[in-house]
């Protein structure tokens, strides 16, 4: 689980039949403080690498930009490669399950487009023989 701050625009890529993954880069912050002897520690800022997959991807790409705060939750994976010079690199990232946005819309890095909402446009049209559907109101107790 991490909250922390998205330091780039994330990348969004879609591969093997249409599948979204997103990498997002969350910095997270450890306080500076004094030990009892007034030796200061400064403040430490860690950077961790966010995948995330499918329907998060979308999200991610639609709603989350750099410098807004979000809370993830997910399982660490490590794995090893090789790059183009023959050197090994071993990466950790964090392959997210949950994630939340903390920043309110109204102080978003950039201007967020509306979520789609469920409409009639999304239901299917009723049969030319049917009959309209009747509006009921029902009064709550309190």
């Amino acid at each position: 689980m991490l909250i922390g701050h998205v330091g780039r625009e994330p990348e969004v890529r879609y591969i093997d039949n249409g599948v979204a993954t997103a990498v997002v880069s969350l910095a997270t912050n450890t306080p500076g403080y004094t030990l009892p002897g007034g030796t200061q520690v400064p403040e430490r800022t860690e950077w961790h690498r966010i995948m995330l997959w499918r329907r998060l991807a979308e999200i991610v790409e639609r709603y989350v930009h750099k410098g807004d705060q979000l809370y993830v939750e997910g399982q660490l994976r490590t794995r090893s490669y090789t790059d183009k010079k023959g050197k090994e690199h071993s990466i950790t990232e964090i392959w997210a399950e949950n994630l939340q946005m903390l920043t309110p819309r109204s102080q978003s890095a950039a201007p967020a487009q509306s979520a789609p909402a469920a409409t009639a446009q999304n239901t299917p049209a009723p049969a030319n023989n049917a009959a309209p559907a009747k509006e009921v109101e029902e009064k709550l107790p309190f």
